[in-house]
């Protein structure tokens, strides 16, 4: 079923809307044989988690150089959400933090491979995501100060007008009533 909210206007995937994590399915286990199974399930989550942020963030980018904010607002509305399914997902993970890496059961080296391949893909992207949101508000707040100038400039030049205006109303509200005869 298709969303009908309007996010197609602005060309945003659905693929960049909330999607459910293992969190949500079921409960960790971490007793079970193969924890792992698990463990590279959320990476592999949260991995493409991360590449959905990114892609927004480059939308993101793209709005704020047209400064489209309109489309902005909703391009950050839903990056929030994406956020706070990552949240979700870092919970889930939460149990293998305590874990010995060396110690734990995987189903064989290919999988243990995989799983630290995905990991740093998310280090990659999460510095790529990290290094664009930066530059993005670096560009918001150069965007804002032009406006704050420009605006203060505009407020400088009516109260200039506003004053020649008294000026030239005193002058022509006065009738010379003196005589050269």
């Amino acid at each position: 079923m298709k969303c009908s909210i309007g996010w197609e206007a602005y060309k945003i995937p659905e693929s960049s809307f909330v999607q459910p994590t293992k969190t949500d399915k079921e409960t960790v286990n971490p007793m079970s044989d193969f924890e792992t199974d698990t463990l590279l399930e959320l990476v592999g989550e949260k991995r493409d988690c991360l590449l959905r942020i990114n892609a927004m963030g480059i939308k993101q980018a793209e709005l704020i150089e047209q400064e489209n904010m309109t489309a902005l607002l909703d391009i950050l509305a839903a990056k929030q959400r994406l956020l706070l399914q990552l949240q979700r997902i870092e919970k889930g993970l939460d149990p293998f933090r305590s874990q010995d890496p060396d110690k734990r059961k995987w189903r064989s080296p290919e999988y243990r491979q995989s799983c630290a391949d995905k990991l740093q893909e998310c280090e990659t992207v999460l510095a790529e995501i990290i290094s664009r949101e930066k530059g993005s508000e670096d560009e918001l707040v150069r965007r804002r100060d032009s406006a704050a100038v420009r605006l203060q400039g505009a407020h400088t030049a009516g109260i200039a007008r506003g004053a020649y205006s008294t000026i030239k109303q005193d002058t022509n509200s006065q009738i010379d009533l003196s005589s050269d005869k």
